[in-house]
């Protein structure tokens, strides 16, 4: 009887195929390249990337710190099977030992502050701190409206020019 049923499950295997790339929704490739970019380890919360995708192409927009990372995430969606093309318009932050001092106290005092232990504990912190030129632009999710408003106060620190809010909520 255990032969006929594997036997069977074979059978069903082979007679209903599973969902091929070419099947596959540029919804699902957007999910697809996501976890690609998501398990690159050189990307954090230092860096931002959106990926779009449109009859299997995806495009790549949004800021590294690091010109390599911007090549190596384009190479890394670029083998998602089902996409075809990539249009990798992901920018390349201006190297600034300023930035990088204000990004790092940013980062220090959200992440620091207990309403957000539970995100810095990730391994993907979901809060991303973009510094350019002195100006300071929150991306990423948050749970709710409460925590989006205090990390923006807490991106409030000496020696930035502006901050921009662009924090969403997660619709879980």
């Amino acid at each position: 009887m255990r032969t006929i049923t594997f036997l069977s499950l074979l059978l069903v295997g082979l007679v209903v195929p599973r969902q091929s790339s070419a099947q596959a929704s540029d919804d699902e490739l957007v999910g697809r390249a996501s976890e690609a970019v998501r398990g690159y380890v050189h990307v954090g919360i230092f860096d931002d990337v959106e990926i779009n995708v449109v009859n299997r192409q995806a495009t790549l927009t949004g800021r590294v710190t690091m010109p390599y990372k911007r090549n190596e995430i384009g190479e890394r969606v670029a083998k998602v099977d089902g996409i075809r093309g990539v249009d990798n318009q992901i920018e390349v932050l201006p190297a600034s030992m300023s930035d990088d001092r204000l990004r790092t106290r940013v980062a220090r005092r959200i992440y620091s502050n207990p309403s957000f232990w539970h995100y810095a504990s990730m391994a993907n912190p979901p809060i991303h701190i973009i510094v350019e030129r002195g100006r300071v632009t929150l991306t990423g999710c948050v749970n709710n409206e409460v925590e989006r408003m205090l990390a923006y106060a807490l991106a409030q620190v000496e020696g930035n020019l502006g901050v921009t809010n662009k924090l969403k909520l997660d619709a879980k």
